[in-house]
């Protein structure tokens, strides 16, 4: 099932949560909506749900418009943060409970239900907690159980809002894997909001990055985190170091200092900013041309990485460098000691950005 949302715009008071966004989704695709608080995700996706109306613009299933179709009508499986499970009843119960309130045309019958439950938590690899109630379940268990009770419908578009949120980060990190298998098994269109650079990166087929109610870029996760379109989607793609710099005749110069100045009236140098991800620093005890002095600050070791927090004369902000191990070892670099610092790639944009 495709979804293409045209031109679609919702506004809360004076508030423009949507602002006239474009986006096609395609038939079997995981596609994560990724973005900070009040970037609009969320909003966007209660509107493919039928959960909210927009104020103008279109949405549609397979080339049909089905903006004004009753949430009940679009044939939409939802998965909630919270887990939203009834307390009183059995996992069970839970997952046929979407199955059971269907009009007596549409309903399955008893031994339908009951076969279609069974399926869908052996899905889940939850089969033995059928008996069982929310309480007596851990949280990511019910949440699994509550991506059952999605599916039991059998959606045509699967939805959800910040699914492993509420989690504690092992068991995101467990359940992620698990939502991409499964998602490699069902194939149903699936729309997650999450806020997770890194879940996003890990789970999605697309990634459609939201910022202030509009998108500022989408595309594979490799196409995001590789080719970020604009500073925005550099910065709130992971932790990034940014760098004064200086482009003249096509070279960047980052950290310019005064000694950069234009070699004639001709050479005309633009300002700009570089952008350098913690592991595309080399650290050194030499300097080299192109090499910036810092002053080592802080370091932490988390695991197989190190990383370091130093400090340069000609900028207040930390500059955060990634090293395995082994190189930090090699380097015998310790706190209060200097350190030259040499990008290994930059990406630049123009203009006055720090």
């Amino acid at each position: 099932m495709s979804i293409q949302i045209e031109q679609v715009q919702k506004n809360f008071a004076d508030f423009v949560a949507v602002d006239k966004v474009n986006l096609s989704i395609q038939s079997g695709e995981l596609t994560a909506l990724l973005g900070p608080s009040g970037s609009g995700k969320t909003t966007l996706l209660r509107l493919i749900a039928g959960l909210e109306q927009a104020d103008a613009g279109r949405i549609l299933f397979h080339g049909e418009d089905i903006s004004h179709q009753h949430v009940s009508e679009r044939g939409v499986g939802f998965v909630f943060q919270h887990y939203a499970l009834f307390k009183n009843m059995t996992v069970f119960d839970n997952v046929a409970f979407g199955l059971t309130v269907k009009p007596r045309k549409q309903r399955p019958s008893p031994a339908e239900i009951k076969k279609r439950v069974h399926r869908l938590l052996e899905l889940v690899q939850l089969d033995w907690t059928a008996d069982r109630y929310p309480s007596q379940l851990s949280g990511g268990q019910r949440q699994r159980i509550a991506l059952a009770r999605a599916l039991a419908v059998e959606p045509k578009v699967l939805l959800l809002d910040e699914p492993f949120g509420a989690l504690d980060a092992k068991v995101r990190a467990e359940l992620r894997r698990w939502l991409r298998r499964l998602h490699d098994e069902i194939h149903v269109t699936s729309v997650f909001v999450t806020h997770d650079q890194e879940e996003a990166l890990e789970v999605a087929d697309r990634i459609v990055v939201m910022n202030k109610g509009r998108i500022e870029q989408q595309g594979t996760p490799e196409e995001v985190y590789d080719n970020p379109a604009n500073p925005f989607v550099y910065e709130f793609l992971g932790t990034v170091n940014l760098f004064h710099a200086r482009v003249r005749q096509g070279d960047t110069l980052i950290n310019p200092t005064a000694a950069d100045s234009p070699a004639s009236a001709d050479d005309v140098t633009l300002p700009g900013f570089a952008y350098v991800r913690p592991h595309e620093i080399d650290v050194s005890h030499q300097a080299a041309n192109d090499s910036i002095a810092a002053k080592l600050e802080l370091v932490t070791v988390v695991g197989p990485t190190v990383r370091l927090e130093l400090q340069t004369a000609q900028s207040d902000r930390v500059v955060h460098v990634e090293l395995n191990k082994e190189q930090f070892k090699k380097l015998g670099l310790a706190v209060g000691q200097q350190a030259y610092l040499t990008p290994r790639y930059s990406r630049v944009f123009l203009g006055e950005g720090i």
